[in-house]
């Protein structure tokens, strides 16, 4: 084996050559050709296959040149082991005589050129062009790599995506359904990451997204395949492994997220994983399923307190309220796009002075010729975000019907209307109720929207900034469900709220219980201390009523006070 190098001519990159021929002479001279040609290059020649294999495979080249005729073995060999290394590598043979058939053979074998050594001057042109067609290959091909990557991978973490976890979900079920292999899928959704993005911004959430990936492919075996579903979820497969041996490995990364303390900007930030799990195994045959196990579990493990691994059981009653909740998602779509939606209103009554008409719209659902309660179709809709679609088309409808009935410009009529927590988390929402309020140029004042103290505390900073913006427009706002929370009393110095809507499983047994009637009390009092108005639910009979009207609750709701009716027969009514 010999080396040679040179520098000079007119080309300026190095062109790295490997150069198969077992005459000295016949290689001093093609080196001659290449310097006289002006080629800058390395050339290294071998005389043997061994020789062959060992430079493919420990250092990198531009072109091999090969004689044909070589001393037990030919071009052929060459062209086979060069090709089975790298099929793009370029070859290029250098004959003193070769029959033209074998040449037509070694061309369709995969020789990029064929020269004669008494016509070099060939060579030179020969090695620039596949030099060039070489580079654009490779550049091509790095770049259908890179496509082929950020196809299939988060841009963020780097981490398998969506399309490509579900195709190797697809992969996993059919060798357990093959081998009768057993393997884990892992749904994980992180429990505070909401408030550390909307404390600190998105470029700490996605450092946060960045650490949290690390975390989880440490606790993983390489066979296993960890993407990122998008938001804050994961997705993990877990190769050939027992329920047992699946726990173990879950609870590591349950703990390892626990333990690890995100600082950003000088704060630190505590923050766990809710973790769902299901079983794949031969019986597992139908892929939506088995996406929706893992995705109950993981929305149970939230449900129970975050934190939390829960693995997936048929029987459980969790799983036939979540799967419940997937057979009307569709459904709930289907009724906003057909306008299956109706309207219902139920009056309240006021205990105190008289202060106009007060009732709250309610909506149903229409299905044929039932009509379906919100108690059946309103859980999934939050589960699913669906919500901020039903609101709309309430408040677009409810707007519309006041309207058309002469009801817009009343002066002392109060109407409710439900808002959920995502909603009021919708940055577009605002500019649809102005321009809802526009439309049909409905007064404000006529309208309160009535939001969950739970939906609240949880949405507390979009809760505040929604709720401040749209009474400066003039409406008003009710807190519903009053007093179930811990620190209920504390969030009246935060949220800005017209009125209180206390929550009925204290008004239902205040006549039996003390402690009941002790807190609707103290809701009232603090209520009135703010200058808010008070609602009692869940009113069912004359007794109950009478003593809220004695403890100086402002107006009662419920079935002892009026069921809730169609708009139709609220239309007729005229109030």
């Amino acid at each position: 084996m010999s080396q040679d190098q040179a520098s000079v001519g007119t080309t300026d990159e190095n062109i790295r050559i490997l150069v198969v021929d077992d005459s000295e002479d016949d290689v001093f001279l093609l080196q001659h050709t290449l310097k006289k040609g002006g080629i800058n290059f390395t050339l290294v020649h071998i005389e043997t296959l061994e020789e062959l294999d060992v430079h493919l495979h420990t250092q990198s080249w531009d072109i091999v040149i090969s004689d044909h005729h070589l001393a037990g073995f030919s071009s052929t060999e060459v062209l086979e082991a060069v090709k089975h290394f790298n099929s793009d590598l370029p070859v290029i043979i250098v004959s003193g005589e070769i029959e033209e058939d074998k040449a037509i053979r070694a061309m369709h074998s995969g020789a990029e050129d064929f020269v004669m050594k008494d016509n070099l001057k060939r060579l030179i042109p020969a090695i620039l062009r596949e030099k060039k067609q070489h580079e654009v290959k490779k550049s091509r091909q790095q770049l259908e790599s890179e496509y082929r990557f950020l196809k299939y991978h988060d841009n963020l973490t780097n981490l398998v995506n969506r399309e490509e976890f579900e195709s190797r979900l697809s992969a996993a079920m059919d060798s357990a359904n093959g081998n009768r292999a057993t393997h884990y899928l892992l749904f994980l959704d992180l429990d505070q990451f909401k408030v550390i993005n909307d404390t600190c911004g998105h470029i700490a959430g996605d450092e946060l997204l960045v650490k949290t990936s690390a975390i989880l492919k440490s606790s993983l075996k390489e066979r296993d395949t960890l993407a990122r579903l998008g938001g804050d979820e994961f997705g993990i497969i877990l190769q050939d492994c027992d329920k047992n041996d699946a726990t173990i490995t879950a609870n590591n990364i349950r703990r390892a997220i626990k333990n690890h303390k995100f600082i950003w900007e000088g704060n630190l930030f505590h923050y766990t994983i809710s973790i769902g799990m299901a079983e794949i195994n031969e019986y597992t045959s139908d892929y939506h399923e088995l996406l929706s196990c893992a995705d109950i579990a993981c929305y149970a493990a939230k449900d129970r307190g975050r934190d939390t691994l829960v693995c997936f059981t048929p029987i459980d009653e969790e799983y036939a309220k979540r799967r419940s909740e997937m057979q009307w998602a569709p459904r709930i779509k289907r009724a906003v796009e057909e306008n299956k939606f109706v309207l219902f209103h139920q009056s309240m009554a006021s205990l105190q002075q008289e202060m106009g008409p007060h009732s709250e719209f309610l909506v149903r659902m229409k299905d044929g010729d039932q009509i379906t309660s919100p108690g059946a179709f309103i859980p999934a809709a939050e589960r699913y975000n669906l919500m901020p679609m039903i609101d709309r088309w309430v408040i677009c409808n409810v707007f519309a019907y006041l309207n058309r009935n002469g009801l817009h410009q009343q002066a002392d009529a109060t109407y409710f209307i439900n808002l959920s927590g995502s909603t009021i988390s919708d940055g577009e929402f605002f500019d649809d109720i102005r321009q809802f309020q526009q439309q049909y140029s409905i007064r404000p004042q006529i309208i309160c929207f009535e939001i969950t103290e739970t939906a609240a505390i949880d949405n507390l900073v979009e809760a505040v900034e929604f709720i401040s913006e749209a009474r400066q427009l003039g409406f008003k706002f009710a807190l519903d469900d009053f007093g179930v929370g811990l620190s209920s009393f504390s969030y009246l110095k935060t949220i800005p709220v017209d009125y209180l809507k206390i929550d009925g499983s204290f008004v239902q047994n205040l006549l039996e219980n003390a402690i009941d009637r002790g807190i609707v009390q103290a809701c009232n009092n603090i209520a009135h201390a703010a200058g808010l108005h008070t609602v009692a639910e869940f009113v069912e009979n004359e007794q109950t009523h009478q003593a809220l009207r004695e403890m100086g609750i402002d107006f009662a709701q419920g079935y002892g006070i009026a069921k809730p009716e169609p708009i139709v027969e609220f239309t007729q009514k005229g109030s």
